[in-house]
């Protein structure tokens, strides 16, 4: 049997660190080996759409690590399927030199550099929600970590100005679903109180 397909880790990994500190997820199967440590600058979006048009519209440049933020479990509402912005990365000849990290989901035909699954997520005021635009993040994929390479002092300043924006559903099911929900990292499921 040729055992060259196969790997002595597993595809998946969980990463830690200050951006995600109870955990994200990453397909190292689908990552390059100039890709596995990789330190690179935040170019930051509110929105997987906002992302899509800034990507495409040329923002984005080898050496960037594209943050896409508010989509997790409540602030998308639920889990947007990150699968538009890792196309328009690979489409534009960036696969291997831009990463991408969100509080969003990917499905298993991500391929690069994805990160996904911050958690906690920007809604529910993670550190994801304190990087700025021009911040330096590392990647460890051998290492398990994600840094955010400012100050702890820098954080707590952003942490005592940052709000918490108004949520994208504010009626129905998905209202209720947003303010019901809890992290990724333990499922997105739903916190229903008991009636007893």
């Amino acid at each position: 049997m040729d055992k060259s397909y196969y790997s002595p880790q597993g595809g998946l990994a969980i990463l830690f660190g200050n951006i995600a500190p109870d955990g994200c997820v990453v397909k190292t199967a689908g990552v390059s080996p100039a890709m596995m440590h990789f330190t690179g600058k935040a170019v930051v979006y509110e929105s997987q759409e906002a992302a899509n048009i800034g990507i495409l519209g040329g923002e984005v440049q080898a050496g960037d690590v594209v943050v896409i933020r508010y989509e997790g479990p409540r602030g998308g509402p639920g889990m947007q399927e990150m699968l538009a912005p890792t196309a328009a990365i690979a489409g534009r000849g960036l696969g291997d030199s831009v990463t991408l990290i969100t509080d969003g989901r990917f499905s298993g035909a991500t391929r690069g550099g994805a990160i996904g699954h911050v958690s906690p997520e920007a809604a529910a005021g993670g550190p994801i929600a304190l990087i700025e635009s021009g911040d330096r993040i590392e990647i460890n994929i051998p290492a398990r970590s994600l840094t955010l390479l400012v100050s702890d002092e820098v954080l707590l300043e952003r942490r005592q100005r940052w709000t918490a924006p108004p949520p994208k559903a504010r009626s129905g099911y998905l209202a209720r679903y947003a303010a019901m929900v809890g992290s990724a990292d333990t499922g997105a499921i739903l916190a229903v109180p008991s009636l007893g």
